[in-house]
């Protein structure tokens, strides 16, 4: 079953991306990634009423601790500088930077959990940098520079290694406890620091007045459903069924699915050099993680 829900994921991330970009267009990232952990904080304490699973479960206080951190470090830091990579670069780009969590998740693994580091994997992280490095020759979206896209770029690597950092800090946790109550720990985690954080920044009327129903909410609002309910939900169960290893190479098929949606539904141009990217990328990929198999 770890299999299903990390390709349920992917699917269901790759269209959260478009969601995501066109809100993007008019939602600072904080506020978006604000407006997302709590609206899906809502939705997983709604699922866990639903089942019948209290929120003061029955866990040792570590365990509360790693999984609040691990929602702080992988959803608070890393889904704010994710969107603030997606404004910056657009969805196709951010598709073959996000591929870098792969390689991450290999050295958090190698780092945090004890597993082996083998040659393909050092060179299946090569062919996923050069793609990185292809992707930054790729012509930047109408009305950003060069600079602003590889900032972009750099922004996105610092997303998917806290995300990375995040989620191999809480799997042995994750293995120990059901996955709603894990998924939903996680998410509030993320909005007791995304909050306070709200309340001070410059700009925070317009980071709150995201909470006044408008017409971007036809974005971000399903984006969020399908973002930050559904594949973050698929996606910690696949981390819990499965191996790390099996269940990002089957994450890392949002690629695909994020380079047509922004070709057919943003009408990114899916160039040349955007296919070698994303080709290196993959192969990277199946490389690294292949051994998972």
């Amino acid at each position: 079953m770890g299999e299903f829900f990390s390709l349920a994921c992917a699917l269901m991330w790759g269209i959260a991306v478009i969601f995501f970009r066109k809100a993007g267009l008019s939602v600072p990232p904080l506020a978006l990634n604000l407006f997302r952990v709590a609206a899906s904080s809502l939705l997983f304490l709604m699922t866990l009423l639903v089942t019948g699973t209290p929120l003061l479960h029955a866990a040792p206080l570590r365990d509360y601790l790693i999984l609040i951190l691990s929602g702080v470090i992988a959803i608070g830091l890393s889904d704010t500088l994710f969107h603030m990579s997606l404004n910056r670069v657009g969805a196709g780009v951010n598709a073959v930077v996000d591929a870098l969590y792969a390689p991450f998740m290999v050295l958090m693994g190698f780092f945090m959990l004890g597993e082996k580091l083998g040659l393909k994997d050092l060179v299946g992280m090569g062919l996923i940098i050069s793609a990185v490095v292809v992707a930054t020759r790729v012509v930047p979206p109408p009305g950003t520079t060069r600079r602003t896209l590889i900032t972009g770029i750099l922004i996105g690597a610092g997303a998917m290694a806290s995300l990375a950092f995040g989620i191999v800090l809480a799997k042995p946790v994750l293995e120990r406890h059901d996955v709603v109550w894990s998924t939903t720990v996680r998410q509030l985690g993320a909005l007791a620091v995304l909050v306070p954080a709200a309340a001070v920044v410059p700009d925070r009327r317009r980071v709150w007045a995201v909470f006044r129903p408008r017409a971007v909410w036809r974005y971000s609002l399903p984006g969020t459903v399908m973002g930050s309910y559904l594949a973050l939900l698929f996606w910690i169960a696949g981390m819990k069924y499965t191996r790390v290893g099996i269940a990002a190479i089957l994450n890392q098929t949002s690629t695909i699915y994020i380079l047509i949606l922004a070709t057919v539904v943003l009408h990114e141009p899916f160039t040349r050099r955007k296919a070698l990217a994303a080709g290196l990328a993959l192969g990277g990929v199946l490389l690294v993680l292949g051994g998972g198999f």
